[in-house]
């Protein structure tokens, strides 16, 4: 079709949404590794999960065979309050880069929460409320996951408790308010309210926290009250097969103009994101169908596929939760205060890691300075200001737009905006202000956080 007759929006019917997720672990020919009981090192029964997550939940977790998972009338209906999202063509970004290269993004900022995690807040509310469940509890970094649990909540007229990364309840006080908006409790983490959060104050005093601590915290108060599940907003297979809906509309927007993309990128912190964009792609290069190049982006200051181990490790700081085998700065390691964007958690995704270490996908760590350099430039060209997590990825697809313009490739590049950075605006005053720095781990950091790490057989 010729290119002047692609919009710059391209919109599915709502009869076009998909109807099933998709799991890519179906088509995967080396498995994620499984989740262990981290007292006896064997793989986590279903029995030994549901006392922490939803029944149907840990079905999707353990379910390596099943392609695809028929999305519930009642999530559909909620889809369609901000669903289906557009696919943009980026024409001002490609005019202002001078670059040959044809560059898309996936929007999913069109709603409330202002990002992508709605898509799998509302499937885990969903089958709380089925289960008859009176609450859930979890964590937030950015903040992101939590607004998008608490409107979820709202829903369904559960009760949702938040652990905030301190950092973060400190510098994003308008998100958290958008969670007590919506009704939920927010406490920053780690907190005085329960024993690993004592704990690991006593362990680290002063710290601003990480996603690891409130993890712990949420999954102790979720196990010690009656009536409630922890649920969490990336890292795990079922959050990857909700998010799938974003690849599955994504693909078919391209599918309507015959478009095949070269590159595909997504901004990785525990993989919800990337997984959920890449899965049809991936699947259709794991059968051999096609061939894309994806690319994982993730901040220098927490770089667990560029700089970590692929091991077996505990999910959260405050080890209680099962060890997951992924890549890993281990569960101690607490991100620097100084970045400004979420993408803090310390392991990546367990399908990701395996994608990754099949080479199946490469992975680039960015410095936020750079990033926000080109979150500006995309702001000021797109017309959209962009979350800080999404413009890891739109930094590396200028990167790569521009060295197609000095090949002269006309590639087609397609990434993930998440979310949009109205309530970053702290971190973007302080580029503004010439203040922002970037701070990178040390290898001896790095190897003391790993020196922690589970010896597992």
């Amino acid at each position: 079709m010729a290119e002047q007759k692609i919009p710059y929006k391209i919109y599915l019917d709502e009869s076009e949404m998909p109807r099933a997720w998709y799991n890519l672990r179906a088509d995967m020919k080396n498995k994620p590794a499984p989740l262990l009981n981290p007292a006896t090192h064997q793989p986590m029964s279903f029995e030994e999960l549901t006392p922490v997550f939803c029944d149907d939940l840990v079905r999707q977790e353990l379910d390596n065979d099943t392609r695809f998972f028929e999305i519930p009338e009642e999530i559909q209906q909620f889809y369609k309050m901000y669903r289906p999202s557009p696919l943009v063509r980026a024409y001002f970004l490609e005019k202002a880069l001078g670059t040959p290269a044809k560059i898309y993004y996936k929007f999913e900022g069109n709603n409330t929460s202002g990002s992508h995690k709605l898509n799998s807040a509302i499937a885990q509310a969903y089958y709380a409320k089925k289960q008859g469940l009176k609450g859930v509890t979890t964590e937030t970094g950015a903040g992101q996951w939590g607004t998008a649990l608490s409107m979820a909540c709202s829903y369904f007229d559960l009760d949702c408790k938040v652990f905030m990364v301190k950092v973060s309840y400190e510098q994003k006080p308008f998100r958290r308010e958008v969670m007590r908006t919506y009704g939920a409790a927010v406490t920053p983490s780690p907190s005085e309210t329960t024993e690993v959060g004592k704990r690991i104050l006593e362990a680290h005093p002063g710290t601003t926290g990480s996603l690891g601590c409130a993890i712990s915290e949420a999954v102790e108060v979720a196990t010690s009250t009656p009536g409630y599940r922890y649920v969490l907003g990336s890292v795990l297979n079922q959050v990857l097969l909700h998010q799938s809906v974003i690849g599955l509309e994504t693909k078919a927007a391209l599918d309507k103009y015959g478009i095949k993309p070269d590159i595909i990128i997504g901004c990785a912190g525990g993989g919800s994101n990337l997984g959920g964009l890449i899965a049809p792609f991936m699947g259709e290069k794991i059968q051999g169908k096609a061939d894309y190049r994806f690319i994982a982006v993730e901040p220098a200051s927490c770089p667990s596929f560029t700089r970590g181990k692929y091991a077996y490790d505990f999910c959260d700081t405050g080890m209680v939760c099962p060890l997951a085998k992924m890549y890993t700065l281990g569960s101690n390691f607490i991100p620097s205060a100084n970045h400004a964007g979420g993408l803090r958690y310390h392991g990546m995704s367990s399908v990701l890691s395996q994608l990754y270490d099949d080479g199946l996908m490469e992975a680039v760590s960015v410095e936020q300075t750079a990033v926000f350099e080109a979150a500006e430039m995309f702001a000021r060209v797109e017309g959209t200001l962009p979350a800080p997590e999404s413009s890891h990825a739109i930094r590396v697809a200028i990167d790569e737009a521009l060295k197609c313009k000095e090949t002269g490739e006309a590639k087609t590049i397609v990434f993930g905006l998440t979310g949009t950075g109205y309530f970053d605006m702290t971190a973007y005053e302080k580029f503004n202000d010439g203040k922002m720095t970037d701070t990178i781990p040390t290898d001896e950091e790095l190897e003391q956080s790993l020196a922690s790490l589970p010896k597992v057989e």
